[in-house]
């Protein structure tokens, strides 16, 4: 579970870094507070949205899914000091690349150890 927070804290911190629309300017700090509120915002309100949304995701065969990730790490970037995307880039489309960064790291954690990862993402 520490190994999840570690790697969600690094991913969360190249976002911060590397996708447009973030602030890239924040620090470690940053990934570590972020990492925090993502994994009590997927341990709170990602059940809850999953449960809800179980018949639309059923009926897109997987796809909705996406839009509840779209939604838990929106919840997170919003709650998170100097997190919020600003710039050039439109800040629906930064929490976008940002979901589908996660969701990557996400798989790629669940692949490699064999259980689901932090958050479901």
């Amino acid at each position: 579970m520490i190994i999840r927070f570690i790697v969600n804290a690094i991913a969360l911190y190249l976002i911060l870094k590397f996708v447009p629309g973030f602030n890239h300017d924040a620090g470690i700090g940053t990934a570590l507070i972020a990492a925090i509120i993502f994994g009590i915002v997927n341990m709170l309100l990602g059940p809850l949205l999953r449960l809800i949304s179980a018949p639309i995701t059923w009926l897109t065969h997987g796809l909705f899914s996406f839009v509840v990730n779209y939604l838990l790490f929106a919840v997170t970037a919003h709650f998170t000091p100097d997190f919020r995307a600003g710039g050039d880039v439109n800040h629906w489309l930064a929490y976008l690349y940002g979901t589908i960064v996660m969701m990557l790291v996400s798989t790629l954690m669940e692949r490699s150890t064999g259980s689901k990862a932090a958050g479901g993402l």
